[in-house]
């Protein structure tokens, strides 16, 4: 059997003598989000408060302080653009070429045969002071260079050279500077290497003023920057 609701169930049925009392309509909710009410109205329309200027000019004077900090530290530790303004490692590298110089490489590993090394330039070489020099190391420490009919030898072998425009372009005397004179030519000193320009015939390098000290390297030419359209690895 079912028990039928009220038709009207809003309403009362009073018992007799008793007076009747209002309903109690639900209490609304009162309480609101501490962290909403807090931000609401901050902008007057709701969204978030706007930094003072004075701040907002404060940090990205201190954003571009650390990015001038920063390249200063891999400017003078890591890495380094350089401009070339002549022509002695044509065909590799020409006038207004720029490339890109490791620093910190040479503190990691031993200088390479076939480097392209930027250095100090040589006391009582002709020039600024000031403006450092870039060659290809040929011969390193221990090693006897000597030149044959155009060509480099290597210990009594023949050098490959394939960055030269064409072989038996390379002549020369043996230079000063040398560990000692032997057969075969130049003895490379302990801590020295044999650098030389790719434009043999237009550079001025370890045939002239002799076998370079490995303190005298600033650093590693590893990348072309410019032209963009040779953009690379050397």
């Amino acid at each position: 059997m079912s028990i039928d609701e009220p038709e009207h169930p809003s309403s009362l049925i009073l018992e007799p003598g008793a007076a009747p009392t209002a309903s109690r309509a639900p209490e609304a909710e009162s309480q609101v989000d501490p962290a909403v009410s807090e931000g609401a109205g901050d902008d007057g329309a709701g969204g978030k408060k706007q930094k003072p200027t004075a701040r907002v000019i404060a940090e990205w004077v201190a954003v571009l302080a650390g990015a001038l900090v920063l390249a200063l530290v891999l400017r003078s530790v890591l890495f380094q653009a350089y401009y070339i303004r002549f022509t002695s490692m044509e065909p590799t590298l020409s006038n207004g070429d720029r490339v890109l110089v490791n620093k910190l490489g040479y503190d990691l590993h031993d200088v390479n045969r076939g480097d392209l090394v930027v250095f100090e330039r040589p006391p009582g070489v002709s020039g600024r002071q000031e403006d450092d020099l870039i060659k290809r190391v040929i011969a390193l420490p221990g090693e006897v260079i000597g030149f044959v009919e155009g060509d480099v030898y290597i210990n009594g072998r023949r050098l490959h050279e394939p960055y030269l425009q064409s072989t038996g372009i390379t002549t020369g005397n043996m230079p000063s500077g040398c560990a000692a004179i032997v057969e075969g030519g130049c003895l490379i000193g302990a801590g020295d290497v044999f650098v030389m320009g790719d434009n043999r015939a237009n550079s001025t390098d370890s045939r002239s003023f002799g076998p370079i000290s490995e303190h005298l390297i600033v650093g590693h030419a590893f990348l072309r920057l410019w032209p963009v359209t040779e953009f690379g690895r050397l």
